[in-house]
């Protein structure tokens, strides 16, 4: 096998797995999922269904990522981090369509932050540990706390 899936997760059909990835323990991943080379999943962790992780990417523990999530190359999502997928959520609407999160490449999510979708966290952006992201995020840019506010851009 390419890759490693600890034995007390679960692999749904139809998901590919990149070569050097490792799927820790308990981890669920449900179908159509893409995982890309060389990528860390955590313990406990959900991601799924269709949802799309690029290479190189580290998913620490207790995170969940659902339909609607995508994950460009080289990110580092810390442990407990929060995403959505509906900005208005109801018990009452089960068919409405999932809102869009968009993680591009190299971005950091520090440790128990909350992404509310819709939205786009920049290339290389950092997110700082417990920050509330509410609206997108440029490229290249530190945003901290709640709501989450930009702390830094760099002139790139």
């Amino acid at each position: 096998m390419k890759y490693f899936v600890h034995e007390s997760s679960y692999i749904e059909d139809k998901v590919v797995i990149g070569e050097g990835t490792s799927v820790w323990h308990f981890g669920h991943i449900r179908r159509n999922t893409i995982i890309g080379a060389n990528c860390t999943i955590g313990k406990y962790c959900e991601i799924g269904p269709n949802v799309m992780i690029g290479s190189g990417c580290r998913i620490q523990n207790y995170v969940s990522l659902f339909e609607g999530i995508e994950v460009e190359d080289y990110v580092f999502i810390g442990p407990n981090v929060a995403f959505t997928n509906v900005r208005e959520p109801s018990a009452y609407d089960t068919n409405r369509a999932y809102d869009k999160i968009l993680i591009k490449r190299g971005a950091v999510i520090g440790a128990n932050s909350t992404i509310i979708a819709p939205c786009t966290i920049g290339r290389e952006a950092f997110i700082g540990a417990g920050s509330v992201v509410t609206k997108d995020i440029p490229d290249y840019t530190k945003v901290f706390g709640n709501p989450a506010r930009i702390a830094h851009k760099s002139p790139n």
